[in-house]
């Protein structure tokens, strides 16, 4: 008997099943039991503000790009930042906190990207929304409404409180005036150094609504601007925070431009603020996935998208981490997550997010032509875990860093696609071609030649428990695809391509059990595996199907174990059996992907079962792929994104997806 959910989601997490909350139309998500917490994000693809269970309160701030050392060894990772819009409210000298609300309900709307909270404190009703501007990059927006049930004073805090990640805090208040205008700014502003001074990050706010604050410095790590009103009884009264949060990693004088921000979003109006954010929010969702039948199936697909939407840019040079914005998760580094799981899902979607992925790594193809240089290997070797730079991030005690190459031929198969679907040529020969070409020089020195046959020897699989191997299946079919999609690349662009390339991609070495499953690796006993590996020649590289991919299927479904198996392994299962086997075996997968991952209390989405690390992105990434490759039937073909056969699960009435490319429907 199916439970019914919170937010669409089936959670395992203590044994928690939570019941699901409809709201207009399956695009808002709410929670009313905060116990145990886990926050959803309002994010705009650079600014990351985690929600707290307490009232107007953040539990993180994270800004993209923005990496030094913290307390993670010797590599870089995001840092906790500031926030600008932090608040503290006082009813009568009593302070608004989550243990004397009564009736609070937190809301995340997935349409506008606006996270919200209603409650009750003492005789007064309090509302409070929060958003990351998805048209101002570096701006955070906070209003708060109280409505007075009796005569009260009302006495509001900015507050700005430095993390334990910065430190050589300069913290200042200064008034703005602007000459022949009536506009007044009073602004607070914290400027703080990275841990080792590497990045200096500035945060800065002001008041809408509120004027004449008082600036207090109570200690060296904390500032914030007050003011006090009077309410009668039964009035309401509504202000509003700005806040700009910007570093050196994004502009040579973020001191100066973060105050510009803010006088910039001031001045506009909040009218004016608000309808842009929201007016951008929906020329993001003209592209979307439409699902009949299955409420919560559609309320958690488009959370998924959401997230997707909502750590991600749509211009610039930006590539998401695993956990996206949600926190320090995986350092905020970039790993094959974003070209194999999360690219697919936006390439038929947001195709302009997808280029960022790839100018991300465009921009550090000359640190990947040094990578492979230290290794002795030509061309470009891109790592295992990337940040600022595009060196290897990867702490030395994993052998990731320096093992798990197939990395570096997943980028180049995410540029050939991309061109496969855009069919920009203009954007290949001066993008695409660069990284393919140096993809495959890498890969043509780096595979062995023996009794007629090419290998790559040494490597850890796409199934991390498999270290130090010889042939692995899924790296050998991407460095195939790669190889054959630079030749490809070469023949549009009328650009020489080596011989070799099309030689070692026909006869890279690949092994099979007698029974006709293919082997993991050379030396692979059948033990269990973490992750997907064989499974990954049928989807995304597409070199097996039929019943060689259903055949390979059953075997390795077998051996992943229930627990610590990331969540993009179902997934890719779900796609294969849409693909090729029953719609009854990819709904169980395609469940089996998030169901068991989600978080309490809006349902985000761990890496593994019972996990409680959210928001993990690559999970959603994959199980968006399922819906997408997998139920509505696309392909990613030479003549673009295709329809072949789709198929419903049992539940569903009818399956629509919206793209760039044009629409697509299943019934």
């Amino acid at each position: 008997m199916r439970r019914r959910i919170w937010a669409g989601l089936f959670l395992v997490l203590c044994g928690t099943g939570l019941p699901a909350q409809e709201g207009r139309d399956g695009w808002v998500l709410e929670a009313r039991d905060f116990e145990p917490y886990y926050g959803i994000t309002a994010a705009n693809g650079t600014l990351g503000l985690v929600s707290s269970a307490e009232p107007f309160k953040c539990s993180q701030v994270v800004l993209a790009d923005v990496y030094d050392e913290f307390g993670r060894g010797r590599v870089s990772n995001f840092l906790p930042e500031v926030d600008p819009v932090e608040v503290d409210v006082y009813l009568d000298g009593a302070k608004v906190t989550r243990r004397g609300a009564r009736d609070y309900v937190q809301r995340m709307d997935l349409a506008t990207g606006t996270f919200s909270g209603d409650l009750s404190f003492r005789d007064h009703q309090v509302r409070y929304t929060l958003r990351a501007l998805r048209q101002l990059p570096h701006a955070a927006f906070l209003e708060v409404t109280v409505t007075a049930g009796k005569a009260c004073t009302l006495r509001v805090d900015n507050v700005h409180a430095l993390p334990s990640s910065l430190h050589d805090a300069a913290m200042t208040a200064r008034t703005l005036t602007f000459p022949r205008t009536r506009h007044r700014l009073d602004l607070i502003t914290t400027a703080a150094s990275s841990p080792t001074g590497r990045v200096r990050t500035v945060a800065s706010s002001a008041f809408i609504g509120l004027e004449a604050p008082m600036h207090v410095i109570p200690d060296a790590d904390r500032h914030y601007q007050t003011v006090t009103r009077t309410l009668a009884a039964g009035e309401t009264f509504t202000f509003q925070v700005v806040g700009a949060l910007i570093s050196d990693a994004q502009v040579a004088d973020p001191l100066n431009q973060a105050e510009r921000i803010v006088t910039y979003a001031c001045l506009q109006g909040v009218p004016e603020l608000l309808r842009r954010h929201e007016e951008a929010w929906a020329h993001l969702w003209e592209s979307d996935i439409r699902i009949e039948g299955d409420p919560d199936s559609q309320r958690e697909v488009r959370a998924m998208l959401y997230h997707l939407y909502a750590f991600n840019r749509m211009d610039g040079a930006f590539s998401p981490s695993p956990m996206g914005l949600s926190g320090l998760g995986y350092n905020g580094h970039v790993f094959w997550d974003t070209e194999i799981f999360m690219f697919p899902t936006l390439l038929a979607l947001r195709p302009e997010m997808a280029r960022t992925m790839l100018q991300y790594r465009f921009e550090r193809l000359d640190q990947a032509r040094r990578n492979a240089a230290s290794y002795g290997f030509a061309g470009a070797m891109f790592p295992w875990e990337s940040a600022a730079t595009g060196a290897e991030e990867c702490p030395v005690t994993s052998l990731s860093g320096t093992f798990q190459h197939h990395v570096t031929a997943d980028v180049g198969i995410a540029a050939w696609n991309y061109y496969r679907v855009t069919r920009d040529r203009d954007w290949l020969a001066a993008v695409g071609w660069p990284l393919l070409k140096d993809i495959a020089a890498f890969w043509a020195s780096r595979v062995e030649h023996a009794g007629g046959t090419y290998h790559v020897r040494n490597v850890m699989c796409a199934d991390e428990w498999a270290l130090n191997v010889d042939d692995d299946a899924y790296t050998n079919g991407a460095v195939r695809r790669v190889l054959e999609a630079a030749t490809a690349a070469a023949k549009v662009l009328k650009e020489p391509a080596p011989a070799v390339w099309a030689d070692i991609a026909a006869n890279l070495r690949f092994e099979t059990f007698e029974g006709g499953v293919t082997r993991e690796h050379a030396a692979y006993d059948g033990a269990d595996i973490k992750q997907a590996d064989v499974n990954l020649l049928a989807w995304p590289l597409g070199l097996t199907e039929g019943d060689q991919a259903l055949r390979d299927l059953d075997y390795y479904a077998q051996k992943v174990p229930q627990r610590r198996t990331p969540a993009m392994t179902q997934a890719m299962f779900s796609v294969i059996s849409a693909r090729y086997g029953t719609p009854e075996d990819a709904w169980r997968w395609f469940v089996d992907a998030w169901r068991p991952n989600g978080c309490p209390p809006f349902g985000v989405l761990a890496e593994f079962k019972g996990g409680t690390n959210p928001y993990f992105l690559t999970g959603a990434g994959g199980a968006l792929q399922a819906v997408l490759y997998g139920f509505a039937g696309l392909d990613i073909t030479d003549r673009g994104l295709v329809q072949r056969r789709g198929v419903l699960p049992p539940a569903w009435t009818a399956l629509t997806v919206t793209t760039p490319s044009g629409t697509f429907t299943v019934r």
